[in-house]
């Protein structure tokens, strides 16, 4: 399976070293000296690591072949992506990859299903699960323990406890089971 690890941003100096902006949580095995990587566009590589060095908070790479400033400007934008085996799994217990996550079908701790996963945002405080409804409409999810409950990989579910709120639904059925009281 191929992930994009990385997208090469501008030229630094004049070697043809090249900021990169990463995009696994992964760099120091993904993006490791030695590791040779397939581009998009493919015709930009595959590129080999020959040294990577953090600079002010940015991770730096210099590939083989690519000696100065022009040869490193010329891979700029291009999107550096990883061969990895499916079946592999992260590291931490409760960690998993993007794909391990998409196409999970969604549902409450009381079995009321929302839909499927579709999309995982990455943003700087929280992941989101973009979550496709039978409808067709979109919710999105936080992807925080206390949210999402459980993920079963072998049933391909992922278990919510959703706030009042959050699903549309859940504030109708709550906001009825008030007025029935």
């Amino acid at each position: 399976m191929q992930l994009v690890v990385a997208r090469i941003g501008r030229a630094h100096g004049i070697k043809g070293e090249v900021t990169v902006e990463v995009r696994t949580d992964e760099p120091e095995l993904r993006l490791a000296p030695g590791a040779v990587l397939a581009t998009d566009p493919a015709a930009a590589g595959p590129l080999t690591i020959e040294t990577g060095r953090v600079h002010s908070g940015r991770l730096l790479l210099r590939f083989e072949g690519v000696k100065d400033r022009n040869g490193a400007e010329a891979l700029r934008n291009t999107l550096l992506i990883a061969e990895i085996d499916p079946e592999e799994l992260p590291e931490g217990e409760d960690e998993y990859y993007d794909h391990q996550l998409m196409d999970l079908d969604v549902v409450t701790e009381d079995g009321q299903e929302i839909g499927r996963i579709t999309e995982i945002s990455h943003l700087p405080s929280q992941d989101l699960f973009i979550v496709e409804r039978p409808d067709g409409s979109e919710v999105m999810i936080p992807f925080v323990e206390e949210i999402v409950t459980e993920i079963d990989l072998e049933t391909q579910k992922a278990v919510i406890a959703p706030p009042p709120g959050l699903i549309d639904d859940r504030a109708e059925i709550a906001s009825s089971r008030e007025d029935s009281e």
